[in-house]
């Protein structure tokens, strides 16, 4: 789980710091993702998986992006494609609608599908869902799923929770607009049928050392 592929700006408060991750620091952790033999896969290869049977990689990893910051595509994007893969991107669509310079452009998103990258839903405004009704729910799942569904020409399957907050009722709706799944911000990475909703992720902090990424990514989670 990323964020901000970029050095935090001078002044940056405690939170950006740990939300960015430079891009030297990220070119190192995908060149180590290849020499160790790690591939890439989407979060449909993995319901795949765990709902069929279907095979994957030895060594799947999945890459994701919450929020939609432009520099994904300034800097996560070419690396992506130097390395040879994929990054599923969590896109809150009301900055982008508003022209948010913090945020990609439609257009980034659309060249970025034709890449091969995946894009899904975040939230509209990324609030808090939880203890919400129904109405605003509707609104901050469907608005960005069919915002980038209309940009891309496929439908999204699956939602980041914003701050990975979320109840009961936010997981209904999710299923009541066929949704296949969801992720949080818990730390692992061990996935099961039960628990699609719930797809816990690994989060990489701006601190962490190419050491400490190794560790995360061999940790028996």
């Amino acid at each position: 789980m990323y964020h901000y592929i970029s050095a935090p700006p001078p002044g940056a408060d405690v939170y950006r710091r740990d939300l960015s991750v430079t891009p030297a620091a990220f070119k190192a952790q995908l060149a180590w993702l290849r020499d160790e033999g790690y591939e890439t896969i989407t979060l449909t290869d993995l319901i795949y998986h765990l709902s069929l049977g279907w095979p994957l990689p030895d060594k799947p990893v999945i890459l994701t992006f919450d929020d939609g910051y432009v520099d994904n595509y300034t800097k996560a994007f070419p690396l992506l494609q130097k390395y040879g893969y994929v990054g599923t991107f969590f896109l809150v669509t009301g900055p982008i609608d508003f022209g948010n310079p913090d945020y990609m452009t439609w257009d980034m998103v659309q060249e970025m599908h034709q890449a091969g990258m995946d894009s899904q839903p975040h939230g509209y405004r990324h609030f808090d869902l939880r203890s919400k009704d129904l109405d605003f729910l509707i609104f901050e799942i469907l608005a960005p799923t069919e915002a980038i569904e209309a940009r891309i020409g496929e439908t999204p399957h699956f939602f980041s929770y914003p701050s990975g907050r979320f109840d009961d009722q936010t997981v209904a709706v999710l299923k009541s607009a066929y949704f296949w799944g969801a992720v949080i911000t818990e730390q692992g990475a061990t996935h099961v049928s039960d628990d699609l909703f719930e797809l816990n992720r690994i989060r990489v902090r701006g601190g962490h050392t190419l050491e400490d990424f190794e560790e995360l990514l061999t940790y028996d989670w």
